[in-house]
């Protein structure tokens, strides 16, 4: 069943994790982490300033939750968050007006769950987690997808709200479709954790905004926008959908960890490999890449400038800039 995770709620479902200043300290960091302390218990990163996330995510694990229902709790945040209009509810819309939404989950194991082009239902993580374990399937579409999450117990309900209904009517005035970077171009939260030595990762989107009806990115795409090997890594995308969707990224990412490069190194060199491809033309064109070991270390790098995750190691939250292959 759907769970609707408010801000005015933080504190009570999760005191653990509440972003107060004087529990947490929030620092920006350049370049990416070296290996973490000895006591390590739990590490939480996601991409952009996805802070509260984080820290939802961390107090559910606190709370004697495992990696996966951590990780669905954090994103669920954001969903419901009508501010981030990237993700969830209150998504910018399609060129026809219609919020649609996609999701991913994987786990240590190797199950894996999603859905894609899913409308009228808030929380699309929490659809996908289902359908890693409930169903024999990897991934639902469309109606599909919405009728599965009605019948484990999520509500239809309205995506748009009215400041995305207002910026909506706004576009039509003109129809210009071009993505701007680190805008319209980070439209997921992908959300990477470490918790008692198991790894777990999930990805969120409303996708681009005014992208063609039935578009779908990298976010609901196993290798493309997350990958999870528990034995080895994970590896969550952001930017542009079509860019990861080519390369399959993050599978990428946790390929060259398991040859032995760091975090760091391994999304340098896949950014690298993506970054020889999009000269020119699509030099514009932003992507993230975001990964952790099982030892805790990790890593991230874009095309372009401004790409930045938040990062929550027992309770304590920064927030990492990392560099790029263009300046």
């Amino acid at each position: 069943m759907s769970k609707s995770i408010k801000r005015r709620s933080l504190l009570k479902l999760f005191p653990a994790a509440a972003l107060l200043p004087t529990f947490l300290t929030t620092q920006t960091l350049y370049g990416c982490a070296p290996k973490e302390v000895d006591g390590l218990n739990s590490i939480f990163i996601s991409t952009w300033n996805n802070i509260n996330a984080n820290n939802v995510a961390a107090g559910s694990a606190t709370e004697g939750n495992n990696v996966i229902d951590a990780i669905v709790d954090g994103i669920s945040f954001v969903e419901s968050d009508i501010k981030d209009m990237s993700v969830g509810k209150g998504g910018r819309p399609d060129r026809d007006g219609d919020v649609t939404l996609d999701a991913c989950m994987m786990d240590h194991k190797g199950e894996a769950g999603g859905v894609c082009f899913m409308q009228h239902i808030e929380h699309p993580i929490q659809v996908a987690k289902e359908v890693m374990y409930s169903t024999p399937h990897v991934l639902l579409a469309g109606e599909g997808a919405t009728q599965f999450a009605i019948s484990k117990g999520h509500k239809k309900t309205d995506l748009l709200t009215e400041e995305s209904k207002s910026q909506y009517k706004e576009w039509l005035k003109e129809k210009k479709y071009q993505p701007i970077p680190n805008i319209e171009q980070h439209d997921t939260i992908g959300m990477l954790g470490l918790h008692k030595g198991i790894l777990g990762g999930g990805c969120s989107t409303s996708g681009l905004a005014y992208k063609l009806k039935g578009r779908v990115g990298d976010s609901p795409i196993i290798g493309a926008g997350l990958y999870v090997d528990g034995e080895v890594g994970a590896c969550t995308a952001t930017g542009m959908g079509e860019i990861m969707l080519k390369n399959l990224s993050s599978f990428l990412v946790v390929e060259f960890m398991k040859n032995g490069d760091t975090p760091q190194i391994a999304c340098e060199k896949a950014i690298k490999r993506i970054a020889d491809k999009i000269k020119g033309e699509k030099k514009d064109q932003q992507v993230g890449l975001l990964a952790i070991d099982v030892e805790g270390n990790t890593g991230g790098f874009s095309v372009l400038p401004g790409f930045t995750y938040a990062k929550t190691v027992n309770g304590k939250t920064e927030v990492v800039k990392c560099a790029s292959f263009f300046s």
